[in-house]
């Protein structure tokens, strides 16, 4: 199967067909194994996936070892759902939006890849802001400039704060513009960097606190007493973390797509996430420790970390690394998947390309917002509900393919709308797709909403996607 050329479907219904859409045959297929563990490495090591990891320790009153045994548990976890979701992609060679026609319709496709596209939208806007003060902490530390200086300008934003947001905005175009290939070799060279980089700045916590870091650690291991039960922590650790990675799950066929074969994608699904997640994790844990003897204070964010320490070389280096950190998550989580999203819209009228565009366009606007208006509105919630809704589609794309269909595919029929295909359903609407989101959303966005359904947030992403599932078989098998 892995094998399976699709050059014999050159064209199809303008209004479900572009040459960004289409199948990519095996021979063109670049990526392997490598590229796949650097985009879960880039999706680890950004700034927020550090501060995740670090505050997991000392969140949740749980022994830390077993809180460290739960961030791995939840990447076997992670693992085993993107090889769900990413097998269809190597096997066809089709991205997520064209997927989820399978189950949704050839029409209704357009409804998840909407949600998911503005998610990543937004996501890539705040993503951007949050890149561009890295390099604003870079040219102040080069120009002298103080921190504090300029503050309040346009929009929140000072002039240095302006230019640090274009550069970012600009870079990351020009990379997307250049292809996917070279998205994969800048995730290849990323990845590997930001380790480097985190390695060798736990090596130097470790020579200036000496080792008594190591009791320092054993003092974050324990657990906390008047702690949450273990089994709910341990719970909520997991959960925490598969919603950390749930909008990439969803669409992993979109990088999945280019990867020779199917062992190449598990191979690097095994090495990015379970074995990536625990060593990057440890390595939090290992500077967070050292945080609190060099500054008697548990410091979770590794910024403030590098602020503490008065070090021109330390700052611009650490400045680099989370900019290309931050960049490398903002590629793979947000701004691949909006450009194939949006393509699917229109793709007689709009590639991926120009998807691309239209996607850096309002990022721009919606990050260079974000100090003055969207952090303080509370919107994150409207766009929480927007993911809560992709669980659902979640689980009905995966029962479609692996437990209605048995894996195959009618690959002529993802790219027509003949009435007599069997993705064109009702006017291209499968509405049984549509009455098994709409009521297990009702349980997903709950989470998000309800103070009684709180606990559940985490896990909440999980239970949605097997409820969709299950109700899409249930609604399907008695029609």
């Amino acid at each position: 199967m892995d094998h399976q050329d699709f050059t014999h479907i050159q064209s199809g219904d303008p209004s479900l067909y572009n040459d960004d859409l289409a199948p990519v045959p095996h021979a063109k297929r670049s990526w392997g194994w490598f590229e796949i563990f650097n985009v879960w490495n880039n999706d680890i090591q950004s700034l927020f996936g550090y501060t995740l990891a670090a505050s997991l320790f000392l969140s949740y009153g749980l022994n830390g070892w077993l809180t460290f045994a739960a961030i791995v548990f939840s990447g076997f976890l992670v693992m085993w759902l993107v090889n769900l979701s990413g097998r269809p992609s190597v096997r066809y060679g089709v991205p997520y939006a064209v997927m989820a026609r399978l189950s949704m319709g050839v029409k209704g496709a357009r409804f998840p890849a909407l949600i998911r596209g503005i998610v990543a939208i937004f996501w890539y806007g705040v993503q951007t802001y949050f890149a561009s003060t890295a390099v604003a902490l870079a040219i102040r530390a080069l120009f002298g400039i103080e921190p504090g200086a300029g503050a309040g300008g346009f929009l929140g934003m000072s002039g240095v704060d302006w230019i640090a947001y274009v550069i970012v905005a600009v870079f990351q175009i020009g990379l997307f513009l250049m292809g996917i290939n070279w998205v994969g070799r800048f995730l290849n060279w990323a990845g590997p960097f930001v380790y480097v980089v985190m390695i060798v700045l736990a090596l130097m916590i470790w020579w200036q606190v000496g080792n008594g870091i190591w009791a320092e650690i054993g003092t974050i291991f324990q657990a906390e007493e008047g702690g949450r039960n273990q089994i709910l922590g341990f719970i909520a650790v997991v959960g925490t973390m598969v919603a950390y990675f749930a909008a990439v799950v969803i669409n992993f066929g979109d990088f999945s797509r280019f990867v020779k074969t199917e062992r190449e994608m598990r191979i690097g699904n095994f090495w990015g996430l379970p074995v990536s997640m625990a060593f990057f994790s440890f390595i939090a844990l290992f500077i967070t420790a050292g945080g609190v003897v060099l500054f008697g204070e548990r410091l979770t964010d590794p910024t403030e970390l590098v602020a503490r320490v008065d070090n021109l070389t330390l700052t611009l280096v650490a400045a680099f690394t989370f900019f290309i950190a931050t960049v490398g998550i903002n590629l793979v989580a947000n701004f691949v998947p909006a450009a194939y999203d949006i393509a699917n819209l229109s793709p007689s009228k709009i590639s991926a390309r120009t998807g691309g565009l239209i996607t850096a366009a309002i990022a721009f606007i919606i990050g260079g917002l974000w100090v003055a208006l969207i952090s303080k509105i509370g919107i994150a919630m409207f766009v929480e509900t927007l993911g809560a809704i992709l669980a659902p589609l979640y689980g009905i794309l995966i029962a479609d393919f692996y437990v209605l269909r048995k894996q195959k595919v009618p690959m002529d029929e993802l790219f027509t709308t003949d009435p007599s295909g069997s993705c064109y359903y009702d006017q291209g609407w499968n509405t049984r797709a549509i009455v098994a989101v709409g009521i297990a959303a009702l349980f997903s966005i709950g989470t998000v909403w309800l103070p009684a359904l709180a606990a559940l947030s985490g896990i909440g992403w999980l239970i949605g996607a097997v409820l969709g599932g299950v109700l899409y078989i249930v609604l399907t098998r008695r029609e």
